[in-house]
């Protein structure tokens, strides 16, 4: 399978300095349109304005979760085909489990590098 590079990607986390981390990641695994959010809230929104193909989101998140902004974007018709790959610090197999019940397609544990991401993607793209 090849990657459409050129696939508009949303990076949401409330730590500035993670979301660049991971534009820089997606970068360097070749991705060129990566946009970005710091709360769930305006995830939501900027998926509302514009076609993404994925969203890498943070767990932790407040006011909303990466796993609330995951159900809504599950729960509208025009989102709900978007790819979600959850990321979080923590490895907890429960939370591995329910990401995957709400409908992401990949679950990464910080710290990662861009190979691992890579391939988190291409799976995640696959399913």
């Amino acid at each position: 399978m090849t990657l459409d590079f050129a696939m508009p990607v949303l990076v949401v986390d409330d730590y500035q300095m993670v979301v660049r981390i991971i534009a820089r990641l997606l970068k360097q695994a070749g991705f060129s349109n990566v946009d970005e959010a710091t709360n769930g809230e305006e995830a939501l929104e900027k998926l509302k304005q514009r076609k993404y193909g994925l969203v890498i989101s943070d767990w932790h998140m407040s006011p909303t979760s990466g796993v609330d902004l995951l159900r809504q974007a599950k729960a509208d018709e025009q989102l709900r085909d978007v790819a979600f790959i959850m990321v979080s610090a923590e490895a907890a197999p429960e939370n591995v489990a329910l990401a995957k019940a709400e409908g992401a397609r990949a679950y990464v544990v910080k710290p990662f590098d861009a190979h691992t991401l890579k391939a988190r993607i291409e799976n995640a793209l696959r399913a």
